[in-house]
């Protein structure tokens, strides 16, 4: 008897499949600065959005949901990943909040990117775990990250 995938698991792997693309591609997509502005605006919104509902999960907020807070925390983990390519030489000018650290240290902006993907790493993990004892310091360091990126590079 052949198994035949859920149709989450399908989705999932499609959702996968179509990132990873979106990433490789990221930049040769952008055409004109406005429109890398306008993609890493709409995945860090995404990925905002998906996070703050785990965050008012650990805070209090919201019912805790084990299943809700996991696959919450697996979109925000994802879509941690593709705003950084959408920062491209001329994206500084527009209708953006980006500051122009972001391009003149370009290390120490790449250095927060990567620890943001390291702690929302460590969340979709302890999210799996399906304990609010687990999340909550998880949420804590997602949001210290958010919190030095926002002070350092937006403006």
């Amino acid at each position: 008897m052949k198994h035949k995938p859920s149709s989450s698991a399908r989705y999932a792997a499609a959702l996968l499949l179509g990132m990873s693309t979106l990433s490789m591609s990221a930049h040769a997509q952008f055409a004109k600065p406005e429109d890398a502005i306008k993609y890493r605006k709409g995945a860090l919104t995404v990925m905002g959005a998906h996070f703050s509902r785990v965050a008012a999960m650990a805070g209090g907020k919201a019912p805790y949901d084990a299943k809700a807070a996991a696959e919450n925390a697996a979109i925000a983990e994802s879509m941690a990943k593709l705003p950084w390519a959408a920062f491209p030489d001329g994206s500084d000018k527009g209708e953006t909040k980006a500051k122009p650290e972001i391009w003149s240290d370009k290390a120490r902006f790449a250095e927060a990117a990567e620890k943001m993907q390291a702690e929302m790493t460590k969340l979709n993990v302890a999210a799996r775990v399906g304990t609010l004892d687990a999340l909550k310091p998880a949420v804590s360091s997602v949001a210290g990250t958010c919190k030095n990126c926002h002070d350092n590079f937006r403006q």
